[in-house]
């Protein structure tokens, strides 16, 4: 089947470059031998794995204390104001982004099972597997406040 030679349109007289399917302008068939039916209209598809992947934001962090180094466990909600420390009764400023304080992780809930997932802060913005139901999914800061 010989491509469009390029000229005017048989429908509307409009001159149509060559290689061309359809006229611009009228949106009749160029070449005769083509029939409607000859032609499949562009349908995306989408990937599996970008559907598969869900974004899960942190519900909070796991630091040092500044005085006694122990581990705490603070919400995400309490990013830019003083929390004590359970151990040794310290305050210090939350912030999250302080790089003073020792960084020891965070946690988020799996958007497939709802469980606690406990995750290193080198994991975020990586595709991860839930380790308890093998949903997939992306893990990042909170957009606003937790």
């Amino acid at each position: 089947m010989p491509a469009w030679p390029g000229g005017p349109c048989p429908d509307c007289g409009d001159d149509m470059p060559a290689n061309l399917v359809r006229c611009a302008t009228c949106r009749a068939l160029l070449n005769p031998e083509l029939k409607p039916s000859d032609i499949m209209p562009y349908q995306p598809v989408r990937l599996q794995e970008v559907d598969s992947f869900v974004e899960a934001d942190l519900v909070g962090y796991f630091v040092g204390c500044p005085r006694c180094r122990r581990k705490l466990r603070v919400h995400g909600k309490y990013d830019g104001q003083k929390v004590a420390c359970r151990f040794c009764d310290a305050t210090f400023l939350f912030d999250l982004s302080r790089d003073d304080l020792t960084w020891r992780g965070a946690w988020c809930s799996c958007p497939h099972c709802d469980r606690e997932l406990r995750t290193d802060l080198t994991a975020l913005g990586h595709r991860v597997v839930c380790r308890f139901c093998e949903g997939q999914l992306v893990l990042q800061r909170a957009a606003g406040p937790v």
